[in-house]
C-alpha cells in the first residue's frame, strides 16, 4: 500500500499538479494520505477478525 502511496507521488511530481506545489506541502499531503490508507487498512483489518457487527 505505501508502494502505491509513492508511485502515485512520484509520478504525479512528474506529470501532475503536484509539480507545482511547493515540495513541503506535497511531502506533507503524501504524508496524510499515507496515514489514512493505513488508518483504513488497520480498521479493516480488525473489522473482518472481529466478525460482522451486531448493532
Amino acid at each position: 500500500m505505501l508502494f502505491l502511496v509513492a508511485a502515485l507521488l512520484m509520478l504525479g511530481a512528474v506529470v501532475g499538479t503536484v509539480a507545482h506545489a511547493p515540495l513541503g506541502f506535497t511531502a506533507v499531503a503524501a504524508v496524510v494520505v499515507a496515514v489514512w490508507l493505513g488508518i483504513f487498512a488497520a480498521r479493516e483489518r480488525h473489522g473482518r477478525r472481529s466478525g460482522p457487527s451486531t448493532n
